[in-house]
């Protein structure tokens, strides 16, 4: 895909403890958003691949989801993902969260790493927050459990310290042809990334009061004659007490939810987007095969 001189191309894995920061960390690398945010945690659900360019390097980020004791068919199908993104990387960049650090979670995911042979980067996010003493000891005590090549410092909500870490990273890629056009930033189509980002509105809206089990589908996506875009999308809770959670008072909710969707959307896209979302129950929607496939999971697992 690229004709310049000198070009080099790799894979960058993205993995991490749930909540560690790692969508934030993505966009901040490639420059704008391809991953949806959400300070719930495994907002990730699938797979997605951001693509960061830095002078003749094009890196290929896997946004993985948050790797964690995986209980339901959908949790195992994400860790599974996540592991899968990791597979034959040419870096795996660990980042870890040193105020939350989540250690339950972090030990099996340090222990796992330590055995495998791609190159591999510790990133302490949250700088920040953190305190220096804690987070130098942190790394000290990781870097003895793993053999990182390298160990970074930064905060993927503000950018302080990306820039350098993205500079070496580039410097560590294999040489080869680029393997997307330089104006493409993600694999998503824009038919995914309209439910990804409807997905986190509910979370950003609803906060606490929407469990974890709910999800976004594309129901319908189409141009219309005046350039415009008109998007149906079926937002599915696994309850029918969760209803009125999300429809609000008098449909308030999710007309808002829809209507900060849409805006984003549109500014995405850079044409207006009409926005169309309607609430299902589905008890098991969650063991759905066609569900799973729209996220790009494995349902067999």
């Amino acid at each position: 895909m690229s004709g310049r001189e000198n070009s080099k191309c790799g894979v960058v894995a993205v993995i991490g403890a749930p909540n560690a920061g790692k969508s934030t960390l993505v966009n901040q690398l490639v420059g704008q958003k391809v991953a949806i945010t959400s300070a719930k945690a495994q907002t990730t659900r699938a797979r997605m691949l951001g693509i960061a360019l830095h002078g003749t390097v094009q890196m290929i980020l896997v946004d993985t989801p948050g790797i964690f004791a995986p209980r339901r068919r959908l949790d195992r199908a994400m860790v599974s993902a996540a592991w899968d993104g990791a597979e034959a990387a040419d870096a795996i960049l660990l980042l870890v969260d040193p105020v939350k650090q989540r250690r339950h979670e972090l030990e099996p995911l340090i222990e796992a790493l330590a055995h495998r042979p791609e190159r591999k980067i510790l990133v302490l996010n949250k700088v920040d927050k953190a305190k220096k003493e804690p987070l130098l000891v942190l790394a000290q005590e990781l870097g003895a459990k793993v053999d990182f090549a390298e160990i970074f410092f930064i905060s993927a909500l503000t950018g302080d310290g990306v820039p350098e870490m993205k500079a070496a990273l580039a410097d560590t890629m294999p040489e080869g042809p680029w393997h997307y056009p330089e104006d493409q930033v993600s694999n998503a189509s824009e038919r995914l990334l309209a439910a990804e980002i409807t997905r986190e509105q509910l979370y950003r809206q609803l906060h606490e009061e929407l469990p974890y089990d709910s999800a976004v589908r594309p129901e319908g996506y189409q141009r219309r004659k005046d350039g415009s875009v008109e998007i149906h999308q079926q937002i599915v809770i696994a309850r029918e007490s969760q209803r009125p959670i999300v429809l609000g008072k008098g449909g308030q909710r999710i007309k808002s939810i829809g209507e900060a969707a849409r805006k984003e959307l549109a500014e995405l896209l850079g044409v207006k987007v009409h926005l169309f979302l309607h609430v299902k129950v589905d008890e098991r929607w969650a063991d759905d095969k066609e569900v799973f496939e729209e996220m790009g999971l494995d349902w067999t697992k």
